[in-house]
């Protein structure tokens, strides 16, 4: 089956990082820094202490086509995982989650898998981008947080 089949509706990507959790999980709540290791050159700029605490918290992303998304958080665990479903402002999130899992597996060294589940997705219009998301696309956004998270 094709990655990009719209019957494949939940992608990952998972891989080893050289680095403690709690760094990598640093780098994943705080949207400020999300641009930085964005793999897909989808995400401008976010605010300055947004740092995401707690499921029912909002964040705040403007997309390089200047669009605005609003981050609902509906999974939250500290250092071990974090979702959220993107909505247009002042809109119900369509159904499309993104979602970070990590687990230390030693001091220095992390296992993180990075999730796109567009199961519950109501919005025709966003299925053939949902679609073309593939496990390539998330594995980039690693391996740029990988690098970042494991220079510093």
């Amino acid at each position: 089956m094709s990655q990009n089949d719209e019957s494949v509706k939940v992608v990952s990507a998972e891989r080893e990082m050289a680095v403690g959790v709690d760094r990598i999980f640093e780098l994943i709540a705080d949207p400020a820094a999300q641009p930085s290791w964005d793999g897909n050159e989808n995400l401008s700029r976010a605010e300055p202490g947004q740092r995401v605490r707690a499921v029912g918290e909002v964040f705040v992303m403007t997309l390089t086509t200047g669009a605005v998304r609003e981050n609902h958080v509906v999974e939250f665990e500290e250092g071990r995982r974090i979702a959220w479903l993107p909505s247009e402002p002042g809109q119900q999130p369509p159904g499309h989650l993104w979602r970070w899992e990590l687990e230390p597996l030693g001091e220095n060294l992390t296992r993180v898998t990075h999730t796109y589940d567009w199961t519950n997705l109501n919005d025709e219009k966003r299925k053939v981008k949902a679609a073309a998301t593939t496990s390539a696309m998330l594995l980039g956004s690693m391996d740029r947080l990988a690098a970042l998270a494991e220079k510093e």
